[in-house]
């Protein structure tokens, strides 16, 4: 039987991933995509609690802040176009009230330290080794949030570098929690503006990185998700990228999900995503005419559904979902 494409391997993880222990997922936006849909189908997992994440200091900062349960004060802000913000942060969590923010800000770190003292994996997706060096601080910055290039040194990152910061952190990570399993995978989306050849030596100083760490640690407890090797050999074509030839596209990420899913669910939790994946599908469902008897029976009928799986497993939370199905019941 001819081929028509190059198949990756999937790893064998021996600790699985399912509805009765937390998870946590930081970095880039494809850690980004494929956390929220693990949410629809309402796995208990926190997605990128500072925001979205491109470089492994970045990523590492944010988990030691977590780790030291930092409380961000108005010193950790700089004000800019009109908005506060701060550099360990995505823009998501700018915004006018400084208040607000410090209180949305240190909610997440006390939220999140808590998950990741007792979640079962944490799922680390690294973007790129390029980094913006604040030159007045000399701190790696998560996001420049717009300001002037001159202010800070671009400058990509050795793997001796990256593994140093990363072995001292999973040291201090398992001392919080032993039964942790850190699953690193790198994002398959193109950083273009560093330039196609710079783009290809960021990502292998991450893949080099990870395999170090992997080596340093074994698999028992570091790991990796080879997404973006699906990209580029079993999706080798431009029918699975966005218009700008550089993201993946909708197809392209349901695509890796669903390997992922197959790679690290556990049993149980591959049953139940399949029931919660039809509902998903419902509560996304859209009619022109929302007034319609025939939807209004749609979603009452789809309410029972949600309340016979919370029934049926008690441990899983669907109050989500029979919040978006009443608030479409009363459009």
């Amino acid at each position: 039987m001819i081929k028509l494409l190059t198949e990756v391997d999937l790893p064998v993880f021996t600790k699985k991933v399912g509805y009765r222990h937390q998870s946590m997922m930081m970095g880039s936006c494809f850690a980004e995509n494929i956390g929220n849909h693990l949410l629809e189908l309402c796995l208990p997992i926190t997605v990128n609690p500072f925001g979205i994440l491109y470089n492994p200091v970045s990523i590492a900062n944010c988990l030691t802040n977590l780790l030291e349960n930092k409380k961000f004060t108005s010193q950790d802000l700089f004000f800019h176009e009109h908005l506060y913000h701060s550099f360990s942060h995505s823009g998501k969590f700018s915004g006018t009230d400084q208040v607000k923010m410090l209180d949305l800000i240190n909610a997440k770190v006390k939220e999140s330290q808590n998950v990741l003292k007792g979640c079962s994996h944490l799922f680390v997706t690294f973007g790129t080794s390029w980094v913006f060096r604040y030159k007045e601080t000399g701190n790696v910055v998560s996001n420049c949030h717009k300001l002037p290039g001159i202010l800070f040194d671009h400058y990509r990152l050795q793997v001796a570098q990256i593994t140093e910061i990363w072995v001292q952190l999973i040291q201090q990570m398992v001392k919080l929690n032993p039964d942790l399993q850190i699953v690193f995978t790198v994002s398959p989306i193109r950083h273009l503006k560093d330039g196609a050849h710079d783009n290809q030596l960021s990502k292998s100083i991450l893949l080099l990185a990870i395999d170090d760490l992997v080596t340093e640690f074994g698999t028992d407890l570091v790991s990796y998700f080879p997404s973006y090797e699906l990209m580029l050999d079993e999706l080798r074509d431009y029918r699975f990228y966005t218009s700008d030839l550089t993201h993946p596209s909708d197809l392209a990420i349901e695509l890796i999900r669903e390997k992922f899913e197959i790679s690290i669910f556990d049993q149980e939790a591959k049953v139940i995503s399949s029931e919660m994946g039809k509902l998903v599908q419902a509560c996304k469902h859209r009619l022109q005419n929302c007034n319609n008897i025939g939807f209004k029976v749609f979603i009452k009928n789809n309410i029972e559904i949600a309340q016979q799986i919370q029934n049926k497993y008690p441990f899983i939370d669907v109050g989500s979902l029979i919040k978006n199905l009443n608030e479409k019941n009363e459009i």
